[in-house]
């Protein structure tokens, strides 16, 4: 199974809660930018590495990750 993760990042607080509860790993924030809010966004470092769990879009607070299975 192939999956796809999106975030709003424009929404996205940098709160690391997706990163916490990832179990490959592959959520973290995204140092190198900043969103109009003056965070850092939560981004997937491996998407091909996804297991699709959407772990990390159920424990989103702001709900700005989508998880897709296709």
């Amino acid at each position: 199974m192939t999956a796809k993760i999106t975030f709003d990042s424009d929404r996205c607080k940098g709160c690391e809660l997706c990163a916490a509860v990832c179990p490959k790993h592959i959520v973290a924030l995204d140092k190198s930018r900043l969103n109009r809010k003056g965070y850092h966004p939560a981004s997937v470092t491996d998407m091909a590495a996804c297991i699709g769990c959407a772990s990390c879009a159920k424990i989103c607070p702001d709900s700005v990750i989508t998880v897709e299975k296709f």
